[in-house]
């Protein structure tokens, strides 16, 4: 009487539990972890140019993966060096220390890089490019937590174009990082990490593909009337390439390169180059083959070299994402047969946004325009001579950020609320300016509430200045053609996030993320304690 049961049984546990075993089989941890940066990634990106993106690039990431569309940045300014450590320590340059790409040092009066350092020597070539190490950050990455829960087992390296971009992800524990050195083309790193280059990577570097790469011209992968989505070329708010009289295609790269390899950065090869090096990274180095999960950080710099040249309208910069997403989809490819994609865990981002060129803004008699900050700066001091007497009051203006100085204040009995006073009054009065902020008294700030805390969250103390300068919506510092990037407005902070593989179900949210919520979602995911800056929350994937 029991057979007809059994046979139930036997004929639907098979079908249920085939789907089951998969979900049960999954690793407890992925094998490799990859993340991805864009550098000036603005979202919009992400949808403007999708119908000409191939199946297996960003639209697979969108298709198979889940997607983050309301995510942003929770600091100012928005700048290279700042995204990447936000993005990696899940907090903010208030907590981790990275306020800009540079910011000046009041101990020793000049400029100091984000990871500059002068106790290391380069590895693999003999120019100072390499005089670079993560000491400047002042919290852990989730690179580093990964590395001391699995005993420093876990393999973690950086590589982009950028010292910046490979350096700062990578954390203060890393195998190794790797970035580019313009005058011999080859990939460097550090006696922070090595005191010789592996033998993989001098192979690679022999290769010569930056000579290659520049052999020939950067002509449109697609019909040049099929790019839609940006204006007309040869447009006058559009930079040129240096040696160039007009930026239009083809851009004959073998005629305007010079002896070194600078001009790779501001082509689409320059991407193509990164992917090839991770792509030999993850092979050489047996990453995700191991018994504790590893972890590539990956930064793609050339979009933003283009992106300040031509600006995000250009058919330039369309032309790059569609060379990134073909780039995109062949490390996908590679990673689907060297771990499988139920094995790695993928998330792509961005460091910063980008906003319109101001040229293109004015063209459109759309608001905006290019800041002169030097005429303001010059105004600004021999104002501050005819109010409080002889003498420089203002020690550097960097960052949108005035560093006063403090010794002659002392020496003079003269109060930062007095100089705040006279500053506000003269900067309202520039074309483009919207505020000054005293940034010793930011409660007394007359900007909204959501403002204020991403000014909040950019300062730190020890690093920052006294005063800051605010400018309107679509005002930049610099030139009217090209574009660049560091403001409070959404271009600037709204990014992709997209999340692919291992446990990723296939979705999107429109929930609003801050992008320092990337790394406790990764801890959250990989069963790890968040880094020791972390301020963000683990974002639900569902």
């Amino acid at each position: 009487m029991f057979r007809p049961l059994l046979l139930i049984l036997l004929l639907v546990i098979p079908f249920q539990s085939t789907a089951q075993q998969k979900q049960r089989t999954l690793p407890a941890r992925p094998k490799l972890v990859v993340g991805i940066m864009v550098d000036q990634m603005s979202y919009d990106f992400l949808v403007r140019y999708q119908s000409l993106y191939g199946k297996g690039g960003f639209n697979r990431l969108l298709r198979e993966g889940f997607s983050c569309e309301n995510t942003h940045f929770n600091y100012v300014p928005t700048y290279t060096a700042p995204g990447h450590a936000s993005v990696y320590t899940g907090s903010v340059p208030a907590i981790n220390g990275i306020i800009g790409n540079e910011w000046y040092n009041r101990q020793t009066g000049r400029p100091l890089y984000c990871t500059e350092d002068t106790t290391v020597q380069t590895v693999g070539s003999t120019s100072r490019a390499g005089l670079m190490s993560p000491r400047n950050l002042l919290t852990s990455t989730i690179t580093d937590q990964l590395r001391l829960a699995t005993n420093r087992q876990a393999r973690v390296i950086g590589i982009a174009l950028k010292d910046r971009g490979a350096i700062l992800p990578a954390g203060h524990l890393a195998n190794a990082a790797y970035w580019f050195d313009s005058p011999t083309g080859n990939w460097i790193t550090s006696t922070y990490y090595a005191t010789s280059l592996p033998q993989w990577v001098q192979v690679f570097n022999n290769q010569k593909l930056p000579d290659a790469y520049l052999s020939r011209p950067w002509t449109p992968l697609l019909p040049i009337e099929q790019y839609t989505a940006s204006t007309a070329d040869d447009q006058s708010f559009e930079g040129n390439l240096a040696g160039e009289s007009k930026p239009v295609f083809p851009h004959d790269l073998p005629e305007i390169r010079k002896e070194d390899f600078e001009l790779l950065r501001f082509t689409p090869s320059g991407n193509t180059l990164t992917k090839e090096f991770a792509l030999a990274a993850i092979q050489k180095e047996n990453l995700g083959k191991g018994a504790e999960t590893d972890f590539l950080a990956v930064s793609f710099s050339s979009t933003d070299y283009i992106g300040h040249v031509f600006g995000p309208y250009a058919i330039e910069t369309q032309d790059t994402y569609l060379r990134l997403d073909r780039d995109i989809a062949e490390m996908l490819t590679f990673l689907d047969r060297h771990v499988g994609k139920e094995n790695v865990l993928v998330f792509l981002t961005a460091d910063h946004g980008v906003a319109p060129s101001p040229g293109h803004a004015v063209d459109l008699r759309f608001p905006g325009g290019a800041f002169d900050s030097r005429k303001a700066i010059h105004e600004l001091r021999n104002h501050l001579q005819t109010a409080f007497g002889a003498g420089d009051l203002i020690e550097n203006y960097s960052n949108q950020q005035i560093f006063l100085n403090h010794n002659l204040l002392r020496e003079r009995k003269i109060q930062i609320p007095a100089v705040y006073n006279e500053v506000r009054n003269l900067m309202l009065k520039q074309a483009g300016v919207s505020n000054v902020l005293n940034l010793h008294q930011l409660s007394d700030a007359m900007i909204p509430e959501y403002q204020l805390q991403l000014v909040k969250n950019g300062q730190n103390p020890q690093r920052s200045g006294d005063l800051m300068v605010m400018l309107q919506p679509g005002w930049v510092e610099g030139r009217l053609t090209g574009s660049t990037h560091g403001s409070i407005f959404a271009y600037d902070t709204h990014v992709p996030l997209l999340w692919y593989g291992w446990k990723i179900k296939p979705g999107r949210s429109a929930e609003r993320t801050a992008v320092a919520d990337i790394t406790p979602t990764l801890a959250n995911l990989l069963r790890l304690i968040e880094p020791n800056g972390s301020i963000g929350r683990a974002i639900r994937l569902e």
